[in-house]
Formats: C-alpha cells, structure tokens, sequence
C-alpha cells in the first residue's frame, strides 16, 4: 500500500486522459456489463435494489506505476480480505484501456461511505477511482490536484 506522492501535471493528465478513456465493467454470473464515466448504471441499479452507492477501485499498479503480477495479485488479495470485513456487499470489475494494452482486475462495493472508499482507496494507493450514488451518473475520482488551466474534466472530483 503506496502514500500519495508527487505527480508532475503532465503525466497526471495523461493519466486522468487514460482513466476517462479506460472501459471499467461488471460481472453478474457469467455476463460483464459496462459502466460509463458520465452516465447512470441502471443494471446495477436494478440487479442491486438495496445498494444507496457503488464504488470501483482496484489493489494495482498503485499510483498506475506497473508493479509485477506476484505482488499486484498479494495486493488485491489484501484488498479483497478488507472489502469482506466491511461486510459490505462487492463484486467482480475490471477496468483496461480500449485496445487491452492493459487490464487490472478490480471491485465494486455497494453502501461504502465516499469518505470510507476514498481512504480505502488510499490505503491502497490508488490515484483514480469511480464512485457515485444510486441512479446517478458514475464519477472519476482523482486522488491528486486539479492542474492549472485543466478543462474537460466536468466528471471528475479532485480530492486534493
């Protein structure tokens, strides 16, 4: 689990280009479905009538500086044991770049408290994540500073 440290606003803005540009999907039994940066998830919606909020996050590559396979995988089994504690309600997501140039498992958990996620988050150094509530439009989380004159950025919440 990585501390936030400095990213210079060039590769923070490549990298929030990424996270907007990424494809993050679900698992239900056998089917994945889509969630959209932007736009509302009525499948969950509908497949999770109890949940008040969804959020995605994964265990690698914290600060999206590629680790080996070994240790993102100890990574996300830690992240997994913690999820299961909450006794929160997650699920099985991925989130990759549209050609698959790379990929990393992730979760959604259902109920979680932003102020809970984002330190969950934290904990695991993740630089972006996706939060929103029920039947609202799925947000991008930046655990960084908004860079100067930065525009475009209207489904993003800058937590620094």
């Amino acid at each position: 689990m990585n501390d936030q440290h400095s990213i210079d606003d060039a590769r923070l803005i490549t990298l929030l280009h990424a996270y907007l540009a990424a494809r993050y999907r679900w698992q239900s039994r056998s089917d994945w479905h889509d969630v959209v940066i932007g736009l509302p998830t009525p499948g969950l919606d509908l497949r999770y009538p109890d949940a008040s909020s969804y959020g995605l996050l994964s265990a690698w590559n914290p600060q999206s500086d590629v680790r080996a396979p070994t240790e993102n995988r100890r990574a996300d089994k830690a992240l997994e044991a913690e999820l299961a504690a909450t006794g929160l309600p997650c699920i099985p997501a991925f989130a990759s770049a549209a050609d698959r140039s790379w990929r990393e498992p992730s979760w959604i958990v259902f109920g979680m408290q932003v102020e809970a996620f984002d330190a969950l988050a934290r904990r695991f150094g993740q630089l972006g994540t996706l939060w929103w509530r029920r039947e609202s439009p799925v947000r991008l989380r930046m655990d960084a500073r908004r860079p100067e004159g930065l525009e475009g950025d209207s489904d993003v919440d800058w937590l620094r």
